[in-house]
């Protein structure tokens, strides 16, 4: 039976593959950035402090609740963007609160045409830059060792993708 802290390291590991980090670590870096308190944001984000603080400290692996996800994705996405003003703060939080930051607006308004890849190397190059948009090449390395035995065709497309990084 594995220990308390063999569990944590579990739930953290995990909380890395389904975030990019840990619970502790976005957390720690949105209170850094907004200077408020896990409590503060576990309003924001519309869950219980007492929940905050069991993803933060590894008791529990992932939230369930895709509201909450989005809002803490949308704060995530804005801290990221700039650095957010003292005085930006309150309505930030009371904006993600309402849902009014957790949507982008589309990107275009308008239908475009879009030449298909004809080639299997334009596919590949295609597919390595939808890869790239959406994560960093160490985690396409990291999942192409996953995929390796069972996809080797999948597994050779991530690490082209994350050496083809720019």
């Amino acid at each position: 039976m594995a220990s308390d802290d063999e569990r944590v390291a579990a739930n953290r590991a995990r909380q890395r593959e389904l975030y990019g980090a840990t619970f502790g670590e976005i957390v720690g870096g949105l209170v850094r950035a907004l200077g408020v308190t896990q409590a503060v944001l576990a309003e924001t984000f519309g869950m219980s402090p007492a929940m905050l603080s069991q993803l933060v400290n590894g008791r529990r692996v992932k939230i369930g609740d895709p509201a909450v996800l989005d809002r803490l994705r949308a704060l995530r996405r804005r801290c990221a963007d700039r650095p957010v003003r003292a005085d930006e703060v309150a309505e930030l939080l009371a904006e993600v609160r309402r849902g009014g930051s957790t949507r982008q607006p589309p990107a275009v308004e308008t239908p475009v045409r879009v030449r298909r890849p004809s080639t299997q190397a334009e596919r590949a190059a295609a597919a390595g830059e939808a890869l790239r948009a959406v994560t960093t090449p160490p985690r396409l390395v990291a999942a192409a060792a996953t995929l390796a035995v069972g996809f080797p065709e999948i597994a050779a497309l991530l690490r082209r993708a994350a050496a083809d990084a720019p």
